[in-house]
């Protein structure tokens, strides 16, 4: 039998009673509060204790990782306000559960006790894969005819919360356009006071049909007539990383690389990898930077995120390649009001070097690069830049209980938002060695606008669904996945 929801529920009755207190809710949060009869606001609160309800899997300290309220320690009103609210938001933004409300409930003037209440998600995810192997579903529908001979279908399995440490699982086996294996395994923390992780990856890959160049500013793919395999990649990493503040991230990793391609895919393009020989073999190491203050790291709408690496590409004297690749991602959320907030983001890399492998092409259209209005076309080059912005308005943030219907508890609650969003988007890339095939829209100035809507459903799952105009006079209608910043 669960005793926590009972426990729960007594806990609060004894505190109403035994205070005579009643229900407030506290100005720009939406944190439960319970309050002597004295309404006035304290000058000061000490936290007694933390009460957490709900992990039914989730250990506690992985829970108190995340919560800078402690016990046994007293705050200023205004900061044990603010403080409250943040916890909750890192809670939730664990990922780990559907619900996460961090509620102080007052047991004398300035005394408070805290309940964390949460509602864990489903962790174990096996699923079908049925996925298109293009950029996006644009790129399919438009440039690739609908061809579902470029889908990829498989296995994969996703464990969430491996023993309740929030250490993540993932295993897939695909066929397809693509046939692939990936093993990727991640503890978040291995040391007593919670800094230290840890990461592993292995990735084996195959492919019958590639991408080798880009014309007029649209992937160029290739396949053979014998229809053989055209390229081979294995790769592995091992990441270290360190959390030595809540929302300050470093990672640091080493990895190699091994890539075949067939010699049909020399003879169609000589400098594919940019020196003979038909391999390409490397090993990697970057540091990475990660500042997250998000109120969801799914669809924002307040907070800021900033990600920054450098990535050195060749580390031995035998590497087939020496490169060097800086990137970063900025974004800024802020709201106006409870129904308006603007997003704002910035993304852009740079290579050292003029000429790089195809493996390693960047450009604007390829992830996390893009501009809208370009959806279609790949703009590749050696330094992009790319600003894009959206004021977006809530229309619909409702929750339905579908418990009747559905006996899995961690999806008897079926979310929807739907916002609004009017979108301006503007960059630049750079093209060292001006390739004429792809003039039109290299080392030019870049724009597109237009307007969304944006569903968030079940476990912060985003659908954009956009009709965007770009600066060539260009316009369509756009189907994508995942938030834009």
């Amino acid at each position: 039998m669960n005793l926590k929801p009972l426990f729960y529920r007594l806990f609060l009755l004894i505190c109403i009673l035994g205070t005579g207190g009643k229900i407030l809710f506290a100005q720009n949060s939406d944190s439960l509060y319970i309050s002597p009869n004295n309404t006035s606001t304290p000058k000061q609160v000490t936290v007694n204790n933390i009460f957490i309800v709900g992990n039914e899997k989730t250990r506690k300290n992985i829970i108190l990782r995340e919560m800078n309220l402690a016990e046994n320690v007293t705050y200023n009103w205004d900061e044990f306000v603010n403080l409250v609210e943040a916890d909750q938001k890192k809670i939730y933004n664990l990922r780990l559960f559907t619900t996460a409300t961090v509620t102080p409930l007052f047991v004398g003037e300035e005394q408070v006790e805290i309940l964390v209440s949460l509602k864990e998600r489903w962790y174990i995810l096996p699923s079908i894969i049925f996925n298109l192997a293009d950029r996006n579903f644009s790129e399919w529908w438009s440039n690739q005819n609908r061809d579902f001979s470029r889908v990829n279908y498989g296995i994969k399995l996703d464990h969430n919360n491996i023993g309740g440490r929030n250490e993540k699982l993932r295993v897939i086996g695909q066929v397809g356009f693509t046939q692939a294996i990936l093993l990727n395994y991640t503890i978040p923390y291995f040391d007593k006071n919670q800094l230290h992780g840890l990461a592993a990856k292995f990735r084996y890959n195959t492919n019958k049909n590639i991408p080798i160049k880009s014309v007029g500013n649209k992937q160029y793919f290739y396949r053979n007539p014998e229809e053989n395999i055209l390229k081979k990649t294995l790769a592995t990493s091992l990441t270290y990383s360190f959390r030595g503040s809540f929302y300050n991230f470093h990672y640091f990793t080493t990895g190699y690389h091994n890539t075949w391609i067939h010699e049909d895919v020399i003879q169609e393009k000589p400098n594919y990898f940019t020196h003979d020989g038909q391999k390409l073999k490397y090993f990697v190491a970057s540091y990475r930077y990660r500042h997250d203050n998000r109120d969801n790291v799914s669809y924002a709408t307040h907070g800021t995120m900033l990600d920054a690496s450098l990535t050195k590409y060749g580390i031995f004297r035998n590497d087939d390649i020496d490169e060097l690749e800086f990137s970063i991602i900025a974004s800024k959320y802020h709201k106006f009001g409870d129904k308006f907030h603007l997003a704002t983001g910035i993304s852009a890399s740079a290579f050292f070097s003029d000429n790089q492998p195809y493996t390693l092409v960047r450009g604007i259209g390829y992830k996390p690069d893009f501009i809208r209005g370009y959806e279609l076309n790949v703009i590749e080059g050696q330094q992009l830049i790319a600003h894009k912005n959206s004021l977006r308005y809530e229309i619909l943030d409702i929750a339905y209980d579908i418990s009747d219907i559905m006996p899995i508890d961690e999806f008897s609650m079926f979310p929807i938002k739907l916002y609004l969003s009017g979108n301006f988007d503007h960059g630049y890339v750079r093209d060292a060695n001006r390739l004429p095939l792809n003039a039109a829209l290299t080392n030019k100035y870049l724009l597109g606008y237009g307007l969304g809507l944006d569903l968030i459903g079940m476990y912060d799952a985003v659908f954009r669904f956009e009709y965007s105009v770009n600066n060539m006079g260009a316009g369509s209608f756009f189907v994508n996945v995942k938030a834009p910043i």
